[in-house]
């Protein structure tokens, strides 16, 4: 009786089932990620905070307006009076604040910040897509391996028990072949798990469940050597998305700096006013002596207010001293971050040169393995070989399989990286790894 567990994850989810190919599924990846989205909200929100910070140095201008109701004590007989202050127009522009010129820099810089951090979660999308959509198809490449090897040792082992039947072979040998046969059902079985936990990888990225997708053409595959190093580093300096930001950091940091010492600097601003008051006495005691009638009264008044800080408790010289410490502490995260840098460049180099040559070495381990087995198999059937010889044969050859097969994905693997921490990635490299893919794929794995 057969066993089959069917992978059909996904389908219990509300998503439809689709069949793309890896250009595809980074455009759904890219409409729907939510850390991307997240990522372009906090560029917008800090580009706002310009306008913000830029509201203190343009004209402030206020309109206020009151009315009030006197009533005048008994041994006033009755004096009251109705005023108000009809309205009053107040303008105040900033001539001189430095701290307030900075503060617009800094959220100039930190709008930068936030721009260079969108692009580099739109870069981290590019590459987590592709690492998801080629970590798929190697499991499932795995899986095909594995299978065609279990049904190999499987022919092997029915061949083995035929024989052992009429004597011809030791039960030592239907034992190995059985054990062999076992520990490929096992392997097949991690096989498959690995293709589960791939797939739901993908996606988290995307947000969708694929049942077909579009594998590598071996016939379109080719592998070409990198830029020489030296010129990527070079580059990697002034594109590299992560050192930006800590360069634009450091600088911000240094702004904080000549903000904390504003604290010592005078501030200047323009003030000007214009105001019509109204007043209306009313009652008794009035009307006996006077006529009754309004009083209107106004004024108009401009000048210059300056403020010059003499002490403040030594909150100005703490402000100080924390502002250079933290542009400290960022000048050596920069340095950390250059460093960082320095190493992912060049190990996403020496991965690509080392794929190159692991898969020139590996096309040849394969068609090694394919002419042992052969040569075993003729052996074995002829009395020279044992089944042991022929089990570790087969195995040797599906082996080669599955390393020729990762070092390719490996080397696609490596090609974003490199250019992911170099700082050009784009969605364009995309197109040039699409054009290696071929036929679809199916994704719901059996065992049988």
């Amino acid at each position: 009786m057969k066993k089959t567990l069917t992978f059909l994850i996904g389908l219990a989810l509300s998503q439809s089932v689709f069949a793309e190919n890896l250009v595809q599924v980074y455009e759904q990846a890219k409409d729907t990620n939510p850390d991307l989205r997240s990522s372009l909200a906090e560029k917008d929100k800090a580009y706002s905070a310009i306008s913000g910070s830029r509201a203190s140095l343009l004209p402030q201008v206020g309109l206020s307006a009151s009315y009030d109701v006197t009533h005048g004590r008994r041994d006033d007989r009755g004096r009251n009076t109705k005023s108000g202050n009809l309205y009053q127009v107040a303008l105040s522009q900033s001539i001189f604040n430095f701290s307030s010129w900075k503060a617009l820099d800094i959220s100039k810089k930190q709008a930068t910040i936030a721009d260079i951090s969108y692009q580099y979660q739109g870069q981290t999308l590019i590459l987590n897509t592709s690492v998801a959509y080629f970590n798929v198809l190697k499991c499932l490449d795995a899986l095909s391996f594995i299978d065609a090897q279990k049904k190999a040792i499987g022919r092997q082992l029915d061949q083995t028990r035929q024989q052992h039947k009429v004597g011809l072979v030791a039960i030592t040998d239907v034992q190995n072949a059985q054990a062999n046969y076992d520990l490929t059902v096992a392997q097949q079985v991690n096989a498959l798990n690995d293709l589960n936990n791939a797939l739901e990888a993908l996606r988290q990225v995307s947000g969708r469940f694929y049942s077909n997708l579009a594998s590598v053409d071996t016939n379109t595959f080719k592998t070409q050597e990198p830029t020489q190093i030296t010129t990527l580093l070079k580059q990697s300096e002034k594109t590299n998305l992560n050192l930006l930001t800590m360069k634009l950091n450091q600088e911000i940091a240094r702004d904080q700096i000549k903000m904390a010492y504003s604290g010592f600097m005078p501030t200047a601003s323009l003030q000007a006013s214009t105001n019509l008051n109204k007043s209306e006495p009313y009652g008794d005691y009035y009307y006996e002596r006077h006529a009754a009638g309004k009083r209107y009264s106004g004024d108009n008044r401009i000048g210059v207010s300056v403020s010059l800080p003499l002490f403040s408790g030594g909150a100005t010289v703490s402000q100080v001293q924390q502002a250079q410490q933290n542009f400290v502490s960022f000048s050596e995260k920069l340095e950390s971050t250059n460093r960082s840098v320095i190493n992912q460049v060049r190990s996403s180099y020496n991965n690509i040169s080392s794929s190159i040559s692991a898969i020139k070495a590996y096309q040849q381990a394969v068609v090694s393995a394919q002419s042992s087995l052969e040569a075993t198999s003729s052996g074995y059937q002829v009395g020279t070989r044992t089944i042991v010889d022929v089990l570790n044969a087969t195995t040797q050859l599906y082996s080669s399989k599955r390393n020729l097969s990762d070092a390719k994905y490996g080397y696609l693997t490596s090609l974003l990286q490199l250019k992911y921490s170099v700082g050009t990635l784009t969605a364009d490299d995309l197109i040039y790894l699409n054009n290696m893919l071929g036929k679809e794929v199916s994704t719901l794995a059996t065992i049988e």
